[in-house]
């Protein structure tokens, strides 16, 4: 067990400690060559590298984190408990919100200090050492190396940098969802492109409208990214972010998730006259045999086809057991919903079929892990067959997305 003598072990980072850099995608990889330009020694991790994420951290006095998301850095985090030094700090630069800040501070042992410092800026700024760092908690024992990536907004307290992110994204996000609207319009009643832009370049607007005329090619902030950080400052009062957050989980179920954000001009476009039905087939779940689509996305409504128990190969998952087949179909139901921004809270309604009516004691039970609280309209029938021999049910559902 840890022990809180360690609260006070931490200092300033030198050039003769190692920095553990765990993340090396679009941001993190320019990043970390930064550190490295700047002469510290620097261990970089990347998920499905091979090497462990507590290997990665081993000795190192700081473990800096820039990963996709919140969930994404509870588990590497998580890996990363057992090579964690004592006294080590932990500096949290992805975009997560500062309610998943405080799950982290709860998740590290007492020994390890913790910072939270996402950035603002693209690919560009992250090469160029030009990205504003919002910081909040102790930069003691990291505020030079904060500095190595650009100017350092010391914020207050742990969390106040990662809400002052979400606070930032909740007002440039939307505003060019917005100008992609006013772009569709203009092209709708023959308004010169380049002209609007023009005359957009003249008011407040001006920089982000120049963005947007000409959509970026290359991905230096996704619109998955921005849809994901306006689903992370959700809340009740927020009508013109929440409107932004549909428009972007539209273009994101239409493919364009690893898209720049940018590209949201020519799909708001396009969806003026183009069908409201969105096919749904994400890469994480076993594919289709091409008759059919997982989920078709309407508006603020899903309907997701009926789910069951078969893997990427097309086996059988579970064979004769109806809990194993249950929880395999509601893990997949799962990350659909997560990739639209829902939960099981909004599920409207959900129909299984069961070959043996006797075993939905069976199926109950893992539904009840899934769905709680008030339940959805539901329908439960025992069939004799389904379309694969060995599965023993399968589950369709219509959801109201957030929003």
């Amino acid at each position: 067990m840890q022990s809180s003598r360690w609260w006070n072990t931490s200092h300033p980072a030198s050039l003769g400690d190692v920095i553990a850099f765990l993340g090396q995608g679009r941001m993190g990889a320019p990043m970390a060559r930064r550190l490295v330009d700047a002469g510290h020694k620097v261990t970089t991790w990347r998920r499905g590298s091979g090497t462990s994420a507590a290997d990665a951290v081993e000795g190192a006095e700081l473990v800096i984190t820039m990963l996709s998301d919140p969930a994404a850095v509870r588990e590497v985090l998580t890996a990363a408990l057992p090579g964690l030094r004592p006294g080590a700090t932990v500096v949290e630069m992805s975009t997560i919100g500062p309610e998943a800040v405080r799950e982290l501070r709860a998740l590290l042992p007492a020994s390890a200090g913790l910072v939270d410092a996402p950035v603002l800026g693209s690919v560009g700024p992250a090469a160029d050492g030009t990205l504003t760092v919002l910081a909040g908690g102790d930069l003691s024992a990291c505020r030079e190396v904060l500095a190595v990536f650009g100017s350092v907004r010391e914020l207050g307290p742990l969390g106040a940098g990662a809400a002052m992110k979400i606070a930032v994204m909740s007002a440039l996000v939307p505003a060019q969802v917005l100008l992609a609207e006013t772009f569709a319009y203009g092209e709708a009643h023959g308004v010169d492109r380049d002209a609007l832009a023009g005359v957009l370049s003249g008011t407040p607007l001006g920089t982000l409208a120049e963005r947007l005329r000409v959509p970026s090619a290359e991905t230096r902030y996704s619109l998955a990214h921005a849809a994901k950080d306006l689903e992370l400052g959700a809340w009740a009062g927020a009508t013109m972010a929440t409107a932004a957050r549909a428009r972007l989980q539209e273009a994101r179920a239409a493919g364009l998730g690893e898209r720049d954000l940018t590209a949201i001009a020519a799909h708001t476009a396009v969806s003026r006259t183009e069908s409201k039905a969105v096919p749904l087939n994400l890469p994480v779940i076993p594919a289709t045999n091409g008759m059919y689509s997982h989920a078709v996305r309407v508006g603020d409504m899903l309907y997701v086809s009926g789910q069951a128990a078969f893997d990427e190969q097309g086996h059988i998952v579970g064979e004769g057991s109806m809990t194993a087949q249950a929880e395999h179909v509601f893990q997949v139901i799962a990350r659909i919903l997560a990739d639209q921004g829902a939960t099981f809270g909004d599920v409207a309604f959900i129909r299984t079929y069961l070959t043996d009516m006797d075993a939905r004691a069976e199926y109950g039970a893992v539904r009840r892990r899934y769905i709680t609280g008030t339940p959805p309209a539901s329908t439960t029938v025992e069939v004799s067959k389904l379309f694969m021999p060995g599965l023993l049910l399968e589950v369709d559902l219509i959801v109201a997305l957030p929003g």
